[in-house]
């Protein structure tokens, strides 16, 4: 993860942190980058009838960000003889403050404990998905309590077997190269995943002279296409790096969004790395829909991240 040069560490008050931003700090010294941490609250109104800004707007949003300011002061103190850290406490609704400090200080990592940790049917709240929808940069959402060393991680890894450019697009090398760099810092067993089927299965049993046959054969082509493609991408990862790692290749049959969390489950992962928006999306979606029907289910921490080229519908105004 040498690339990281500047981390944004959104904060979570409402959860425990502590080893969320053990983990940044830690990124932040084994990269020598730089790590702000930012708190967001709500602009305050003095009520009905009460114009905006006025003395009793003004001191309430004055105690209420020094209150805030404290509170971050304590949660880096442990840290403060470790390495300088950037603190601000800023107005407006969070997701959209956290893309904004990320646009305007060019920050290419944001970490963000999870907002619903205590939802066991899901983990992320409204801010999390908007942040995994929206942020330019890749998004870390930390499950808040979880240990200080991933045992097990999980890449998903989307492609098409007959478009050599798909195999080897940016956004599956780029999530290749962080989930071995976090594999190796943490000791962890590394996984890819790749979701396949044969579609046209049924078509094949239906017109074929020899039905059962040429499906089953059909099927077994299809799948020794997708474990080629995924055995290449393997193959990018340093030969040291791979020799020690030795990844599992998971090859699970039927839809992404079902698949994927029963292999996350079945091996007990502690990170999902994959990315957000669908090789083969609806334009204008800033998340593939498979992406989202599989986060809705994982409760997990996750690594996502943007294809290059990804422009977020925020601006700075």
């Amino acid at each position: 993860m040498n690339r990281i040069q500047s981390i944004l560490y959104v904060a979570e008050p409402a959860v425990d942190q502590s080893a969320a931003m053990a983990r940044a700090v830690s990124l932040a010294c084994n990269n020598q980058a730089s790590l702000t941490v930012v708190d967001v609250i709500p602009t305050f109104t003095a009520g009905i009838g009460m114009p905006p800004g006025g003395p009793i707007t003004t001191a309430l949003q004055q105690a209420i960000m020094a209150e805030h300011q404290a509170a971050l002061e304590r949660l880096v103190e442990p840290f403060r003889g470790t390495m300088a850290i950037t603190l601000r406490v800023l107005k407006g609704r969070t997701f959209l403050e956290a893309i904004r400090e990320v646009l305007r200080h060019g920050h290419d990592l944001l970490i963000k404990p999870a907002e619903n940790p205590d939802l066991v049917e899901r983990l992320f709240g409204s801010d999390d998905m908007h942040l995994l929808r929206k942020c330019p940069c890749p998004v870390w959402l930390m499950k808040p309590g979880e240990r200080d060393n991933y045992r097990h991680i999980v890449a998903a890894i989307d492609f098409d077997p007959w478009q050599e450019q798909s195999i080897e697009q940016p956004l599956n090398r780029q999530l290749l190269e962080l989930a071995t760099s976090i594999a190796l810092s943490d000791f962890a067993s590394l996984h890819l995943v790749h979701a396949w089927d044969a579609l046209a299965e049924e078509l094949v049993h239906t017109w074929s002279a020899m039905p059962i046959a040429d499906a089953a054969a059909h099927v077994e082509d299809e799948r020794m296409r997708h474990r080629a493609g995924l055995e290449r991408l393997a193959r990018r990862i340093d030969k040291a790096a791979g020799a020690y790692l030795s990844p599992t290749l998971h090859l699970p049959r039927g839809p992404a969004r079902r698949v994927i969390p029963e292999v996350v489950r079945a091996v007990e992962a502690d990170l999902v790395i994959m990315g957000t928006v669908a090789r083969t999306g609806i334009p204008g979606l800033f998340i593939g829909n498979t992406a989202e029907a599989i986060l809705d289910q994982l409760t997990c921490s996750v690594l996502a991240i943007k294809p290059p080229g990804f422009v977020t519908p925020v601006t700075t105004d």
